[in-house]
């Protein structure tokens, strides 16, 4: 089935990074399938780094050997030659779509090397392309998100055969392969659901501060955040959470906002809801993008739609606060998904990251899933008690 759905882009698509990777995908998924049907032992462990290799590895060198890539890839890096240039990412008279920065000052930060190589020797500027830089953002978070939450009761090096079938998915492979910035994002979210979830509310803050200066789509994580580690940890450790999510992301956004408020507002806030002087490029007809399409009365009902799923969101935190890890990633990917479809402007893949979050939870949730408890007779003098041993005491 993901091959067939692979298979579909070069016919379908008219981008062409998207057909490159479909047709790597659905040879890398068909051969992953084949060696899961051949061999009976390793053809699991074997078929994800079929899958790995076909839908990763390779559509993501030839792209970047090419120079194939999504837009928003020349936008991160033309930010973090800007912000080298002239402490801001944004151009105060962009004359084109391509020239407007959508995305808050932290996204220049994968940009910045292509800035450094970018007038060095010829091979070495294929390590400034963003993309690179933006998946060892989203690996490292996970790798470290999955440190935090443990896996102590997976067999060895099942955790880390979960990691790639899950990075070899379409879901993480497409966006890794042909663009890649809303992964450092997903990473940074996952990570700061972790460090919540095992009430750690200053780490967790950081990483949502990270998050939160890169796109203000990160923004409704703060409430989750929160919430969460009111109930795990108590109110101090939410207020305090929040107070460092908060001010990292003031302290990340405050010169740009010093340096070139206008420009900020226009390109970051203005643009993607389809207010700003240029056209946004997310145009798939999702139920906000369709409302605002029918003129000023269809704009505001879209704006309308969209705070009252923020409130009922933010209600339900309230009312009936995240337990755990899988709670909360699927309370965020619903208030993300949530924005996504009311929104006046947005991509059907955005949708992948409230996938991505959810699916992600349950993986990394299930190594730290306490054994059910069992009986142990444990005898003390001349009497026996069964004790409960492996579960709650």
């Amino acid at each position: 089935m993901v091959a067939v759905w692979a298979a579909a882009f070069p016919v379908v698509s008219s981008l062409g990074p998207h057909r490159v990777w479909g047709a790597s995908a659905c040879v890398g998924y068909l051969c992953a399938a084949v060696a899961v049907l051949s061999w009976r032992s390793l053809g699991r462990a074997v078929s994800v780094w079929i899958a790995g290799i076909g839908a990763v590895l390779v559509p993501l060198v030839v792209l970047v050997l090419t120079g194939g890539a999504q837009s928003e890839v020349g936008v991160v890096e033309r930010a973090g030659l800007l912000t080298v240039r002239q402490g801001t990412p944004y151009l105060a008279d962009p004359q084109a779509v391509v020239e407007v920065t959508p995305y808050l000052p932290g996204m220049a930060l994968f940009g910045l090397p292509g800035a450094v190589v970018a007038d060095g020797w010829e091979p070495l500027r294929y390590l400034g392309d963003a993309r690179l830089w933006c998946a060892a953002a989203f690996l490292g978070c996970l790798w470290a998100a999955g440190r935090v939450l443990g896996a102590r009761a997976r067999p060895r090096g099942t955790g880390q055969l979960v990691g790639a079938a899950l990075i070899a998915s379409p879901v993480v492979a497409l966006p890794l392969a042909v663009s890649g910035v809303d992964l450092p994002l997903t990473g940074l979210l996952c990570l700061a659901l972790a460090l919540a979830a095992r009430h750690r509310p200053v780490a967790a803050g950081l990483a949502l501060a990270l998050a939160c200066s890169l796109k203000w789509t990160a923004w409704p994580a703060l409430a989750v955040v929160a919430a969460l580690l009111a109930h795990r940890a108590g109110l101090g450790a939410a207020l305090r959470g929040t107070g460092v999510a908060v001010a990292g992301t003031v302290l990340a956004v405050l010169p740009s906002a010093l340096l070139a408020p206008g420009p900020l507002v226009e390109q970051v806030f203005a643009f993607p809801t389809g207010r700003g002087e240029w056209e946004t490029p997310a145009a798939s007809p999702l139920p906000g993008r369709l409302l605002a399409d029918l003129g000023p009365f269809g704009w505001y009902a879209a704006m309308t739609l969209l705070a009252a799923g923020g409130v009922a969101v933010a209600v339900s935190l309230w009312v009936r606060p995240p337990a755990g890890l899988v709670p909360a990633a699927d309370r965020l990917a619903v208030g993300l998904c949530t924005a996504f479809l009311l929104a006046p402007a947005g991509r059907f893949g955005y949708l992948a990251l409230p996938v991505l979050l959810s699916v992600w939870a349950r993986l990394a949730e299930a190594p730290s899933r306490v054994a059910p408890a069992r009986s142990r007779v444990v005898a003390t003098g001349s009497a026996a008690r069964p004790v409960l041993v492996g579960g709650d005491r």
